[in-house]
């Protein structure tokens, strides 16, 4: 089992280069920006199309099919757990609903002639009544609001990490962050670690791959040893991964250390030259229009 393939998430997809390669960091920053703040208080109809628009980047940009699978069914198995799981339950969640008709005491004090002219309409609260299954408009709505927000936020974000080098990350955030300088704040110092994290991703998925093959090639029977005996070869392992992690850090540490990163003032490090072009400003544009229909046809009825 080869961790660093079967598990992408999180990691640089260097080869091939998509047009989402070609876009600048910070146009991209923006975009990821705009895709996880627009949901907020949104209609369905924008929460919807906002995962056709994932889907279809996705599959505009030709990324290979199974970083596509991996990635993408992961995800959509778990949008479709949760919504199935929110669907079915009495009305989404368990709250507290005022009923959706007069009680029998408000009935009584009604008069007879205006409880008879209320109109009758097609409209049906229950939709899907089981018994033991019952799918209500409310908990319809909020399993696809809760289910395509999952999605939005967690395949948005991981498709900026696949299409953008953390070289490329950090020089964006260490530019868009450089105001911050005038209030004394370590912007080099915070892009600088924000890379380190972005690098050690593929050491941990590394570590987590070797320990599981050495466990692996001990061929150990778990049904022998018991709950007890293999919780504690877990816990050990799990030390085991702790100590391998802390000692990467520690050479890592040491590894700056030699080379002069004491400061930013003594070593500065020029991460990425970003440049605006053409097609850069033509996305800014269409992030000026996404906007504008967000805000004109987004809103919650």
């Amino acid at each position: 089992m080869d961790l660093l393939r079967s598990l992408p998430i999180g990691l640089y997809l260097e080869q091939p280069v998509t047009w989402l390669h070609r876009i600048d960091a910070r146009v991209k920053l923006a975009w990821l920006l705009s895709f996880l703040l627009t949901p907020v208080l949104a209609n369905m109809a924008w929460r919807i199309g906002l995962v056709a628009v994932l889907t279809l980047l996705t599959l505009s940009a030709r990324i290979p099919w199974r970083v596509w699978r991996q990635q993408m069914g992961g995800l959509l198995l778990l949008f479709t757990l949760a919504s199935l799981l929110i669907m079915v339950m009495p009305d989404g969640i368990a709250v507290v609903t005022q009923p959706r008709w007069p009680t029998p005491d408000a009935i009584a004090d009604l008069e007879l002639e205006t409880i008879g002219t209320l109109p009758e309409t097609a409209y049906q609260y229950v939709l899907v009544d089981l018994h033991w299954v019952k799918i209500t408009q409310k908990s319809l709505k909020l399993a696809v609001k809760v289910g395509t927000l999952l999605f939005t936020l967690i395949y948005s974000t991981n498709l900026f990490l696949l299409t953008t080098a953390p070289e490329e990350i950090t020089a964006a955030l260490e530019e868009l962050m450089a105001p911050l300088k005038w209030f004394k704040l370590p912007v080099t110092e915070i892009a600088l670690t924000l890379t380190l994290a972005l690098r050690f991703i593929p050491l941990v998925l590394e570590e987590v791959q070797n320990l599981i093959r050495s466990i692996r090639t001990r061929a150990i029977n778990w049904r022998k040893l018991g709950w007890r005996h293999a919780s504690q070869i877990w816990l050990m392992v799990a030390e085991r991964l702790l100590d391998n992690l802390l000692l990467r850090a520690q050479q890592i540490a040491g590894a700056m250390k030699v080379r002069g990163f004491t400061s930013p003032e003594r070593h500065q490090v020029q991460w990425h030259q970003l440049t605006l072009r053409w097609w850069d400003w033509l996305f800014l544009v269409g992030l000026v229009c996404f906007w504008w229909v967000r805000i004109s046809y987004g809103n919650p009825v």
